[in-house]
């Protein structure tokens, strides 16, 4: 039995009610749950980057957005496949790492039946259950052909999905309400003709439909009411992109043929020379679209065109009323995970809280994940430690270093450093390389003085959370789980000091026999310095929710303590240290806090 898997074995399976509905990963089941539920949703789509500082700006932008829930979001596929590869890195990446289920756009135009293939492969290895199948345009430049061994239509590949793959994919296709720009709005058919194509890949196997982007919303209607009319039942998700410039709105209208409302039309010419203008009637046509289609009855959610951006998206949803930031929407205290295998995963050691993605990639060969508490490990055989770009700081390029060294400076004291560790927790440098984000808890709000006061005095905080004593499961800054539940956690507090504060803190420790403490050093021969008499797991957070098992998602367990330390002194001089010359001062303090310092976790029980 692997180490994991006991683990799993040990635990209660406590099963946490899946209310973002991740343990469903095709997208078709997720809009019949929430048809069920009566519950609109929202879905995002995002395009692949040109540029290395693009992808690494567009993985944050999804994180960030991802924290609105979105139901889904999808990924667009290159004109040939020619962003084949890096859509693929983006959809399992996404997938992976930031817990959200993706659909991978695939096209079949100038493209062979291997290069299809290639697509599905990698979508399935990477987790993906969700193909959103397109004829698609050719490459810039050229003209649309058929590969001998490809696809003339988005009917054929869906049926060679179908054929390949089974139920393995959700499938989704796309509709066009005002015509295809290649199609009826070029005179080369009609629009019964298209109807008649869209019903044949609906017959061939697709589950949803997502449109073309439009502003009449009585023609979309209508457009309903069409494909109703001739025996498509499917759901169909509106695709609205909201209008961000003058001239983007233009391109873009005129490349799809997008049929304008005289309206829209007039008020436009009227603030086209005013950027902010636009920019607020975009979310203002964007909400009352919105509201028109949702009260038509007619459609489950809305699907967004972001272009890779996110205010403005986000200003319609909360105009909406379909998000709100006063109450907690987080299923568990970190973000749960959307790859297979680790769906039903509902425990974490709390060192990584600050570096989720570090700790999927350092338990993805795992077999098995706890569901329930965590147990007793004696070899969690954690993955070595990665210098990812998702995996936290490492690996950064040139330009990234240089704007991490403007943030941070070049500490050549210890004095230095900590300043930089107070500024940090005060709000004014966004992060230090132990968090893969930019900004701090809301709950940390509550000890900030208390960790500002620490940091002056030498301790250098990486990861704490305040004392929480039966907070509502929906309370903004503490909440989480179902709704009428109550939550709990006790004081947890990790940081670096040098000896002379652990010694001290140690010998006080039979004063304050709440506390436990671990310390150890950055050596491997370093001895784990502990006040607890038997070593074992401590579940420091908790939740009670109605007809639900107790759920302690996050636990300080000594032996994965010890898989963390390395990763943590590792930062000073891996990835920190690496921003500055070999001879610097910056470089020879850092090291000297890696070598001499302790990483100390106290919890107060």
């Amino acid at each position: 039995m692997s180490a994991m898997a006991a683990v799993a074995k040990a635990g209660n399976n406590a099963v946490r009610e899946d209310v973002h509905l991740r343990h469903t990963a095709k997208i078709s089941d997720k809009i019949t749950q929430r048809q069920a539920e009566g519950k609109v949703f929202f879905s995002f789509e995002y395009f692949p980057p040109k540029t290395e500082s693009g992808v690494a700006n567009l993985y944050d932008r999804v994180e960030r957005m991802a924290g609105f829930e979105p139901l889904f979001c999808d990924m667009t596929w290159g004109a040939g496949g020619s962003t084949s590869d890096l859509t693929l890195d983006l959809v399992g990446n996404i997938q992976k790492f930031l817990g959200l289920d993706v659909m991978m756009h695939l096209t079949c135009t100038n493209m062979s039946q291997g290069m299809v293939k290639f697509g599905l492969e990698g979508a399935k290895e990477r987790g993906c259950r969700n193909i959103l199948a397109l004829r698609g345009d050719p490459p810039a430049g050229k003209e649309w052909t058929k590969c001998e061994d490809g696809f003339e239509h988005g009917t054929d590949l869906v049926k060679y999905i179908r054929s390949e793959y089974g139920d393995y994919f959700s499938i989704g296709v796309a509709g066009y309400p005002e015509g295809h720009p290649s199609g009826s709005l070029a005179g080369e058919m009609t629009y019964d003709d298209e109807m008649r194509h869209l019903k044949e890949k609906v017959d061939a196997g697709a589950d949803f439909i997502i449109t073309q982007m439009f502003y009449d919303v009585d023609n979309f209607l209508k457009f309903i009411g069409d494909c109703r009319a001739i025996g498509i039942k499917i759901p169909i998700l509106p695709g609205l992109l909201p209008i961000q410039n003058y001239n983007g709105f233009k391109r873009m209208t005129g490349f799809c043929k997008t049929l304008i409302p005289a309206a829209v039309e007039e008020r436009m010419e009227a603030i086209k020379d005013d950027e902010a203008a636009v920019k607020a009637y975009g979310i203002e046509l964007g909400i009352e679209m919105s509201r028109k289609i949702l009260a038509s009855g007619l459609c489950p959610g809305l699907h967004f065109y972001t272009l890779n951006l996110e205010k403005s998206v986000l200003a319609i949803i909360e105009g909406l009323g379909m998000v709100n930031p006063s109450v907690a929407s987080r299923s568990l205290p970190w973000r749960p995970n959307t790859f297979e295998n680790r769906r039903t995963e509902a425990v974490r050691p709390i060192f990584w809280a600050n570096r989720p993605k570090s700790y999927i990639a350092r338990t993805a060969e795992w077999d098995d994940y706890p569901n329930g508490r965590w147990g007793s490990l004696q070899s969690p055989a954690f993955g070595d430690v990665s210098q990812h770009h998702l995996a936290g700081s490492g690996g950064l390029s040139a330009d990234a270093k240089a704007a991490n060294v403007k943030i941070w400076g070049e500490p050549t004291t210890v004095n230095d450093v900590c300043e930089l560790f107070v500024k940090c927790v005060s709000g004014e440098v966004r992060r230090l390389p132990w968090s893969e984000s930019d900004a701090l808890s809301a709950e940390t709000a509550s000890i900030t003085p208390s960790l500002k006061w620490l940091n002056r005095s030498g301790v250098l905080t990486i990861n704490s959370q305040p004392r929480v004593n039966g907070a509502r499961s929906s309370d903004a800054a503490h909440g989480w789980g179902a709704k009428s539940g109550f939550v709990y956690q006790k004081a947890y507090l990790e940081f670096f000091a040098p000896p002379s504060i652990v010694d001290a803190l140690l010998q006080s420790a039979p004063s304050f026999p709440s506390l436990s403490i671990y310390a150890i050093q950055a050596a491997s021969d370093s001895t784990l310095r502990t006040n607890v008499p038997a070593l074992r797991t401590n579940a420091v957070t908790w939740g009670v929710f109605p007809d639900s098992e107790l759920l302690q998602p996050t636990v300080v367990d000594p032996t994965a303590f010890l898989a963390w330390k390395d990763e943590a002194f590792s930062v000073w001089t891996e990835v920190w240290a690496n921003h500055y010359e070999e001879a610097s001062p910056a470089r020879s303090v850092l090291k000297t806090i890696h070598d001499s310092y302790y990483l100390v976790n106290i919890v107060d029980n």
